[in-house]
């Protein structure tokens, strides 16, 4: 496969990064996105490229649907920030980043207000906490974002562990939503989350394709939500196959991530419109790729990492 390494600024801070890396590869059935986050170890990173591959080998299985409902991302801005960026979406559910670091509950809760008078009574409130908080800070810390939101449609990884996730969900009201720890299990198709959420979160990159994320999907039993691993429109395009696939899509799917990245490799980017976003046969052909080139240090680490973990994945099948 041909590979192509891209670097791309950040309009918001998320996650801890300004500038996203990655690298785009291309097979026989078009093209695929190799973007693990730089702190992930090559073990990890082998799920990634496991669905890179399948994007540019093999495609994606035939779509139910035509087009999916998709949520807008809140990172952790200011009130009025959050405002405008949920207004300008078009999207009538927004997912709202909590917890980005420590003590941050009171703008948090602004935050989140904010985004409740943007959408009106209407619209729905999810909040992401990726993990920060204890048992008893993500108890409080729930019920005081649901009064503040309005009613929130759930919390997406409020705790690490399976077992802190069951014991929150036993206090309180609100849903509760399992990301990592589903796709950091030892193994995602036998991780029992039955007792510990009421959502699924399905990432395709992490989990190694779509088609082993529909296998993750069928194996946990609750409904899904297919979120994104802020990747360009070429990785999005594969989240979009996975959620067009799910035999029931309950909920709106957290992939309007292009929207963070200053500049996309497609001439087209997948952006929703009125909170939808079109079904694809295969990726978009990323005809800007050399418009966000990385440089040459980063080039050599990412090629470096890709022989690395390519032999790592031979070696596992």
């Amino acid at each position: 496969m041909r590979a192509f390494t891209y670097s791309i600024p950040m309009t918001t801070r998320f996650r801890g990064i300004t500038v996203r890396e990655g690298m785009l590869v291309e097979g026989p059935a078009g093209w695929g996105e190799f973007c693990p986050f730089p702190e992930y170890d090559d073990g990890e990173a082998a799920s990634w490229l496991a669905a890179a591959s399948e994007a540019a080998r093999d495609g994606w299985p035939s779509p139910v649907r035509d087009s999916v409902p998709v949520n807008c991302i809140v990172p952790a801005v200011g009130p009025e920030r959050a405002q405008e960026m949920v207004r300008a979406s078009g999207c009538t559910t927004a997912k709202v980043k909590v917890a980005d670091e420590p003590g941050s509950l009171p703008a948090d809760l602004e935050r989140v207000a904010a985004v409740r008078d943007a959408l009106g009574p209407g619209g729905f409130v999810r909040v992401d906490a990726n993990a920060r908080w204890d048992v008893d800070e993500a108890v409080a810390a729930i019920r005081a974002l649901d009064r503040a939101a309005g009613g929130l449609q759930y919390v997406e990884q409020p705790c690490v562990s399976v077992d802190e996730l069951v014991a929150v969900r036993k206090r309180v009201d609100v849903r509760i939503a399992a990301d990592e720890a589903i796709r950091r299990a030892d193994d995602p198709l036998t991780v029992d989350v039955s007792e510990a959420a009421d959502v699924a979160i399905l990432k395709v990159a992490p989990l190694g394709g779509v088609r082993r994320a529909l296998a993750v999907a069928q194996s946990c039993g609750l409904p899904c939500v297919v979120s994104s691993a802020l990747e360009t429109s070429v990785g999005m395009a594969a989240g979009i196959a996975l959620a067009a696939a799910l035999p029931s899509l309950d909920f709106a799917c957290g992939l309007g991530t292009v929207a963070l990245l200053s500049h996309d490799v497609v001439a087209d980017p997948l952006r929703p419109v009125d909170g939808m976003l079109p079904v694809l046969r295969r990726a978009p052909e990323p005809v800007r790729r050399n418009d966000v080139p990385a440089d040459a240090q980063r080039t050599a680490w990412w090629d470096a990492r890709l022989a690395r973990v390519g032999a790592l994945l031979a070696a596992r099948t």
